[in-house]
């Protein structure tokens, strides 16, 4: 491995901290060095000075030559990646503009294809018909999900047993160092409705707003995308196969508005199907989570023919945010669009649109990196089995979002 490599990672390290101190979203995780973290925050770096050093450790990697073995090609080709990625962060830091489309480009190597309102007014037709009623669709939709509201007194139960049951199928498959665990939290306030805090040493806070109403299907979704196989395993692999077993420092910091965050959403997204298929998971919620929830089990069956629809909407969330954010449409039309063509109730469509005016383009990584892990890790066998292996490889190896691709 070529030992200019440590060096530009290690670099990349720095200026990852460096940013962080002028946006304090964009470290997510860190547990390299403390003497590193503590150096950022004493003597902080102008922007101006941050890209310079940015670009510095980019023309390092093109003027140096490369070993041919792939790993060392694709460590190298993630390194520029994110680099650039962090060029573009810096620039709009200092308050350059980006459209959508652009910003998704540059940001998270990956755009999402673009969707005509009629595209997805077809798609309510389908909700229409399942749920009838002289109400609007939007209001059918709440009206029948409220019958699947957990408890708030159970909802810590529920999630430790989706959590488990993930955990369960992922240690099928892949083996997790010991000592690996989290801890679960309930919070309030937040434009998310999970979120993992990855602390290293094979640890994690999983946290759950609670702000709106948790549904039970969120459980499954929640546990598997947070936990396992999502976000605590992708973290954990990480830290045992890059950072501890092959030396890889850069993957000790993880910066959220880069390609990085497509891998990681998008092995998280995937990480639920890849758990369970769509009669396992319904088995499991009608037998164990609906119970510990006080839920009528036997309404499960047509909960999920609605949420199978609701997913086709998934795409909404993109066009609507990269509309809203360009501003050929107006806040009011964005909340009209997320109620009347994503069928959110009109609170989480607020909620929504405090997330896109946090994170921007963002919101690709979820269902764009959904299908993008989906189609490469399918392309690599048959099996669950060799799906597992390929999921796994994903999660623990330097590969970029555009590298996906067929």
């Amino acid at each position: 491995m070529p030992a200019f490599l440590s060096d530009i990672a290690e670099r990349y390290v720095h200026l990852v901290l460096a940013i962080g101190q002028h946006d304090a979203s964009y470290v997510d995780a860190y547990y390299g060095p403390p003497e590193w973290q503590a150096a950022a925050a004493t003597a902080p770096l102008p922007l101006t000075r941050i890209s310079q050093d940015i670009a510095a450790a980019l023309a390092l990697l093109v003027q140096r030559p490369l070993a041919t073995d792939q790993e060392t090609q694709l460590r190298a080709r993630s390194l520029r990646r994110q680099l650039l990625a962090m060029q573009t962060k810096v620039a709009m830091l200092g308050g350059e503009k980006l459209g959508f489309d652009e910003e998704s480009t540059q940001l998270y190597d990956a755009v999402s294809p673009h969707h005509t309102r009629a595209w997805y007014e077809a798609i309510v037709a389908q909700v229409a018909d399942l749920l009838p009623g002289k109400q609007a669709v939007s209001e059918r939709v709440q009206q029948f999900r409220s019958q699947f509201i957990i408890p708030p007194e159970r909802l810590q139960d529920v999630m430790q047993a989706a959590i488990r049951a993930g955990r369960e199928r992922t240690l099928q498959y892949i083996t997790l160092p010991d000592g690996e665990d989290f801890v679960l939290e309930f919070v309030t306030g937040k434009p998310w409705s999970g979120y993992n805090w990855y602390k290293g040493n094979y640890q994690s806070v999983i946290q759950i707003n609670t702000d709106l109403p948790v549904y039970i299907d969120r459980a499954v979704d929640l546990g598997c995308h947070e936990a396992y196989p999502g976000h605590h395993v992708y973290n954990v692999l990480l830290e045992c196969d890059l950072v501890r077993g092959k030396g890889w420092m850069e993957y000790c910091i993880y910066p959220l508005y880069s390609p990085q965050s497509l891998i990681a959403e998008g092995t998280a997204n995937y990480g639920i199907e890849l758990s369970f298929t769509d009669e396992e998971r319904l088995a499991f919620e009608q037998q164990v989570l609906y119970p510990l929830a006080g839920l009528d089990p036997a309404l499960a069956p047509r909960y999920a023919q609605l949420n199978a629809l609701l997913a086709k909407l998934s795409y909404a969330d993109n066009d609507i945010a990269r509309q809203y954010l360009e501003g050929s449409i107006t806040r009011e039309e964005a909340l009209e669009w997320l109620v009347n063509v994503r069928l959110y109730p009109a609170e989480k469509s607020a909620q929504r649109l405090q997330f896109y005016d946090a994170m921007g383009a963002y919101v690709i990584n979820y269902n764009l990196g959904q299908d993008m892990a989906k189609a490469y890790v399918e392309r690599q066998g048959a099996t669950r089995a060799e799906h597992w292996a390929a999921f796994r490889d994903l999660m623990s190896s330097p590969r970029v979002p555009s590298g996906l691709l067929a």
